[in-house]
């Protein structure tokens, strides 16, 4: 979902969302850190040939780095394009708007 970290643009005709929020899983959140993925494919020799190796591999990335899935909120340039990667885990899609616009306006 597209939004305004600065409430007052939203009745403005010619302005843009820069912001959006969305949820991802765990898993999801993990193949985002490609270095991360690297490191464990090391340990991981055929995960990026057996499907029953990648899962474990990501599983285990899971488990030893505490990685959780949620609402995440990243900044966007005009039609919402990526600006930044994605910041989170929120608990809920308000709490990651409101940190977004807290973020966004200090």
């Amino acid at each position: 979902m597209q939004f305004y970290t600065d409430t007052t643009k939203e009745r403005d005709t010619y302005s843009m969302p820069d912001a959006e929020v969305f949820q991802l899983t765990a898993r999801e959140v993990a193949e985002l850190d490609e270095d991360m993925v690297r490191e464990y494919m090391r340990r991981f020799k055929f995960a990026g040939m057996n499907t029953r190796d990648t899962e474990a591999m990501f599983d285990a990335m899971i488990d030893e780095q505490s990685i959780e899935g949620g609402w995440f909120f990243h900044f966007c340039f005009a039609g919402c394009l990526p600006e930044s990667s994605p910041f989170g885990p929120y608990p809920s899609r308000d709490a990651a708007i409101s940190a977004a616009r807290d973020m966004a306006n200090d």
